[in-house]
């Protein structure tokens, strides 16, 4: 069963364009797309989608807001952001409102389609730029703390290093001998402990506080 995704984008070349480009492929449906975010608490929960597809510049309510509005009633749904924009405060604040994946326009044909096969694996896509961008930020100086300050086990550690990779949930299950679903829980015990409630944040927490 193709997986169902909404678009939000109010440029209606661009629209059609990401629309063309997921029917190549019987893994994708295109349940729905709109030019802005003025409803979208309704139309989400009314079409359960699996993936957003999200501007972030629209009239009205932006993408970022929309994303927090989302993420009020669904943590499931996965998020790609697709924008012009690559600096600190859109990348941050996408993040933070629970975005899970950002990628710029300009790589939209090259990379949508494994972006979103990544994003459903576990991963967080982004763009070459954005993600030197994050990995620039995490190398600012840090306050230490204590080793094994959230209690993690030491398998919830190897599970955090490997994340922490880039690995998906299906490669750190190869790399540990161990079920996706035992992966699985693993993450959400990390997110549980680390007070955090996506893969990004996890891993800018794992390395800002050395704990990986």
């Amino acid at each position: 069963m193709p997986v169902k995704i909404v678009i939000y984008e109010d440029n209606a070349n661009l629209r059609e364009s990401l629309k063309s480009l997921l029917s190549l492929t019987d893994a994708y449906e295109v349940a729905a797309s709109f030019p802005d975010c003025s409803d979208i608490v309704n139309q989400v929960r009314s079409i359960k989608p699996g993936v957003l597809l999200m501007d972030i510049d629209m009239p009205g309510i932006n993408g970022i807001e929309a994303v927090k509005k989302v993420r009020e009633f669904d943590k499931e749904v996965q998020i790609i952001m697709l924008t012009v924009f690559d600096d600190n405060t859109h990348v941050f604040e996408a993040i933070y409102a629970g975005a899970n994946g950002y990628l710029l326009k300009k790589y939209v044909s090259d990379k949508l389609l494994s972006a979103i096969s990544e994003v459903l694996e576990g991963g967080a896509p982004m763009s070459p730029s954005i993600a030197r961008m994050i990995i620039g930020n995490l190398h600012q100086p840090v306050q230490q703390v204590p080793e094994n300050n959230y209690q993690l086990t030491a398998r919830e550690k190897e599970t955090l290093q490997l994340l922490s990779q880039g690995n998906s949930f299906k490669m750190i299950a190869a790399e540990l001998g161990i079920s996706i679903d035992t992966v699985r829980t693993h993450i959400k015990r990390i997110y549980d402990k680390l007070h955090v409630r996506s893969q990004i944040e996890a891993v800018s927490k794992a390395i800002n506080e050395k704990l990986v």
